[in-house]
């Protein structure tokens, strides 16, 4: 039987499309366990691949005869192997090009939607790593909000509609995945902008981003406003564009709050996250539609592939949006908190500006599951 080749893309498109899919994760049993590929409809199997390099026969019974079947390691080269020992036992089998590093690599883009005078939003999933991010396009310009660090993607499917990248946006200095922001500026001359309070230690120019900015995207009335909203980090900021849209960055999620302790000032900080949650964005209007810049769990998507909800709903749903004792909320967001970003302190120092590691080093930095809400 041949051993077929499944790309992120094509998982992605199975996630979307809620499809049936049975994964045997030949990684060690404490990484398969940390971080894993989920979807709706995916059941999992997890089998160290030293223990099935004498044969595959003991898993047989295991694998499900009416469900495509994918192999996954880290890098791609051991269910390469383990997709061939199944496949001569008659199993189709496909393996998952790149392995996990590739999955924790996928961005994949999905319009969101329409802006009041022609201009559109797009969101790009980060389906492996629940990062999310944004472009604003309006008369051949656009701006791009939370960018990872694949930049090609975002220079690319500009280039695709025809739009030119005018300002890059980052709502904090984050800790968790490496920003590509200042690099996408540098490479088409945009306007690079970072929230001052984060940038107290960053190495290079920026333009500051503070409340009351607006910043005109086109030669339409599509503005994008600054909403100064710390907890998360000091500096956090929202966006509110095109008065349709919260950019809400890491202090709200669809289903939870962002955790205010990987700058190591979390006591410091649950003052200002309950108040930009519970005064500041209480005074928006609840029909904006939320978009944040991660999500936590796959059942944040939406049927379409994205992540978005009205404020009005969160305020109803989101158990961090309602809790009314102050003691209460400081004991969720400062004691159950899951581990921190794997090398979250090398990730900030990176954002700064303060050490460049190699491509690899980056991709290793990251490696693993988004952690920056409150459980």
């Amino acid at each position: 039987m041949p051993v077929n080749e499944m790309t992120s893309k094509e998982v992605t498109k199975k996630i979307f499309n809620k499809e049936a899919l049975f994964i045997l994760d030949v990684r060690n049993e404490s990484d398969f366990q940390d971080w894993k590929i989920e979807g709706e409809n995916f059941t999992h199997l997890n089998v160290p691949y030293f223990e099935l390099l004498d044969g595959v026969e003991d898993i047989l019974e295991k694998i499900p005869t009416d469900k495509d079947i994918l192999v996954v390691c880290a890098k791609e080269g051991s269910s390469i192997l383990i997709a061939d020992m199944l496949s001569e036992k008659g199993v189709t089998v496909s393996y998952l090009k790149g392995g996990m590093k590739a999955w924790s690599e996928h961005l994949e883009p999905v319009k969101v939607g329409d802006l009041k005078d022609g201009g559109e939003i797009y969101q790009f999933v980060r389906i492996g790593k629940g990062c999310l991010s944004y472009m604003v396009v309006s008369k051949g310009e656009a701006a791009i909000i939370d960018a990872t660090r694949m930049t090609d993607i975002y220079l690319e499917f500009a280039n695709g509609i025809g739009a030119n990248i005018t300002h890059v946006f980052d709502t904090h200095l984050h800790a968790d995945h490496i920003s590509g922001g200042r690099l996408i500026a540098e490479k088409t001359n945009a306007t690079y902008w970072l929230p001052p309070k984060d940038a107290t230690e960053v190495t290079y120019d920026y333009q500051p981003l503070e409340g009351g900015n607006d910043v005109a995207i086109g030669n339409t009335t599509i503005n994008i406003h600054a909403l100064y909203s710390p907890g998360h980090t000091i500096g956090s900021t929202s966006f509110v564009v095109d008065e349709k849209f919260l950019l809400s960055g890491d202090i709200l999620f669809i289903d939870s709050i962002g955790r205010p302790d990987l700058a190591g000032l979390a006591e410091d900080w649950v003052r200002d996250l309950r108040e930009t949650l519970y005064t500041r964005y209480k005074e928006l209007s609840l029909e904006l539609v939320v978009l944040p810049a991660h999500f936590m769990i796959i059942e944040e998507l939406n049927a379409d592939g994205t992540v978005s909800e009205k404020l009005g709903t969160l305020f109803a749903k989101n158990h961090g949006l309602n809790i009314e004792d102050e003691n209460e909320f400081r004991k969720l967001v400062t004691e159950n908190l899951p581990p921190q970003p794997n090398a979250y302190q090398e990730i900030r120092e990176t954002n700064m500006g303060k050490i460049n590691p190699d491509e690899e080093k980056q991709r290793e930095m990251e490696i693993g599951p988004n952690r920056c809400a409150v459980r």
